[in-house]
């Protein structure tokens, strides 16, 4: 599934949360139209099957309360994608990540493999269930993990147990720790902590470029792997990094084998893992470029002095940006079409080539944005926001909903594979249909749209949390997270109902068999 995630550590954020984002983006040609859940315990199933890959799980007996985002067309399955659980974990799954030909050739993906024949005639062959992937992700993990770390530990355990289909990034977050996790082949996998003064940007490549494998087999401080990746890194001479030994340095204290947060660089990831190749050069290397420009605007990022430009292989998985962010700077980045460079679909700074170069960030196929906000400062049953956005994130906006609640708004939960401006996700595919076209007569009501929900968004979240903040000790505040859920969602639909006519007034204005008298 084609994504982009940005991850924020707690000193990197503008009021010490911890924040994982990503897109979810449907493949090309497609929509998935989708939901915003709780899942009840009673609701978690107990023997787990896989619809894509047939593979079958017995999960444990106490599974916590979460929210999901899954597909309403649950014919490829579950998808659940971002949410939280009672523990106060989130988890977001997954980024489709790219690899190569030898990691592939050393531990192959291990795919379903279809029955041969029929029962009982000559050549039969039964159906062989394939691993997990990302429709399986969120709902055999999230239910089960109490911190960050354990959700890592989790997924690893069921990694090496069942092997994967696909190479997929993952993200756990707690109030103190973010963890990025990437499959590596069928049944390897890496993680590595999130520095507390960094963000990540990650655009569907492997993109872990330091990492610790001394830490990861010893105090697991940063790092954590697979238990045997070591050894089958060797077997398969997968590892690219020179040794002291291969260049004739004994006890090299060169300074360059360390990175910006002290790890000691004993091997890259991307390198003996992931890819380098044309398509990742127009589809994936230049999103990260666009989220780094943002955040990072003193370095040079255009013309023939740049540090960096949309098709290099060494941008930084993690970096210290050069001031606080906020949840505002992740709708941005995340809805990114390279405004202000001459690769702007929508812009005049380019040629018509240069226009459709690179792949947007905000782009058509968006199906949903789920920014996962853990505040350490709210009071213990607001510290979990999840921040929503539903189709093309050049033509939406994004409002918190608080996450520890047992139903969600009708608006987010209903949708159906039906077109209708009843609910979030169409009304805003109709909104992004009909204002393309004309973007830039249409652009500034969606600013407005955007700015006025996102203020309201934090309006309600500010008012509910001293609201209970204000109740007895032990008194139950689900009640009010919910009313302040459906004040936002009801804020929502009254502002994108009028956006809807805004837009539609606007680009029909512009047909082409507009005519008047006052013409001639």
């Amino acid at each position: 599934m084609p994504c982009t995630t940005i991850l924020i550590g707690k000193k990197a954020s503008h009021d010490g949360s911890t924040i994982v984002a990503r897109n979810e983006d449907s493949g090309n040609g497609t929509f998935e139209s989708k939901r915003f859940v709780v899942v009840d315990p009673d609701s978690q199933p107990r023997h787990y099957t896989s619809v894509i890959s047939r593979v079958q799980i017995d999960l444990p007996d106490d599974p916590q309360r979460y929210t999901a985002v899954p597909n309403a067309n649950l014919s490829q399955g579950i998808w659940g994608e971002a949410g939280f659980n009672e523990s106060q974990v989130a988890m977001s799954a997954t980024e489709t990540l790219t690899t190569n030909e030898r990691v592939l050739g050393a531990d192959p993906l291990v795919a379903l493999k279809p029955a041969k024949g029929k029962p009982g005639e000559p050549g039969y062959e039964p159906e062989v269930a394939g691993g997990i992937g990302e429709e399986d992700f969120l709902t055999i993990v999230l239910p089960y993990i109490h911190s960050a770390r354990e959700g890592v530990l989790r997924l690893g355990e069921l990694l090496e147990t069942y092997g994967t289909y696909e190479m997929n990034g993952t993200a756990f977050s707690d109030a103190d720790e973010i963890w990025w996790m990437e499959t590596v082949g069928g049944h390897h996998w890496i993680a590595r902590r999130v520095p507390d003064e960094a963000y990540v940007t990650m655009p569907n490549q492997l993109g872990i470029d330091e990492f610790d494998l001394d830490d990861a087999f010893g105090e697991q401080r940063d790092c954590l792997c697979s238990a045997d990746l070591r050894e089958w890194m060797a077997a398969n001479y997968l590892d690219l990094t020179f040794s002291d030994a291969d260049l004739g340095l004994a006890g090299s204290d060169d300074e360059d084998a360390a990175c910006a947060d002290g790890v000691h660089v004993l091997f890259n990831p991307r390198e003996a893992f992931g890819s380098h190749t044309e398509r990742d050069h127009v589809y994936n290397t230049c999103r990260a470029w666009v989220m780094q420009r943002a955040l990072n605007p003193s370095d040079i990022w255009d013309g023939p002095d740049a540090d960096f430009t949309p098709d290099s292989d060494d941008i930084p998985w993690c970096r210290v940006p050069e001031r606080r962010l906020t949840i505002e700077d992740v709708k941005d980045v995340l809805s990114s079409h390279y405004e202000g460079t001459p690769y702007d679909p929508y812009g005049n700074l380019g040629t018509p080539e240069q226009a459709h170069r690179y792949r947007p960030i905000g782009i058509n196929r968006n199906s949903q944005l789920a920014v996962l906000q853990i505040r350490p400062y709210a009071p213990a049953a607001c510290r979990c926001v999840q921040w929503m956005a539903y189709g093309s994130n050049a033509f939406n906006t994004l409002v918190p909903f608080y996450g520890l609640v047992s139903d969600t708004p009708a608006y987010l939960r209903d949708t159906t594979d039906t077109v209708t401006s009843e609910n979030f996700y169409w009304a805003n595919r109709l909104i992004a249909a009909i204002a393309d076209p004309h973007f830039g007569d249409n652009i500034n009501a969606i600013d407005n749209y955007r700015e006025v929900t996102m203020a309201y968004g934090h309006q309600v979240l500010r008012e509910c949390d001293a609201a209970v903040a204000g109740l007895a000790e032990g008194a139950d505040v689900a009640e009010l997270l919910e009313a302040a859920n459906e004040r936002v969602a009801e804020r929502l639909r009254e502002e994108t109902d009028k956006l809807l006519g805004k837009v539609l007034y606007t680009s029909s204005m512009k047909m082409w068999n507009g005519f008047s008298l006052s013409d001639h």
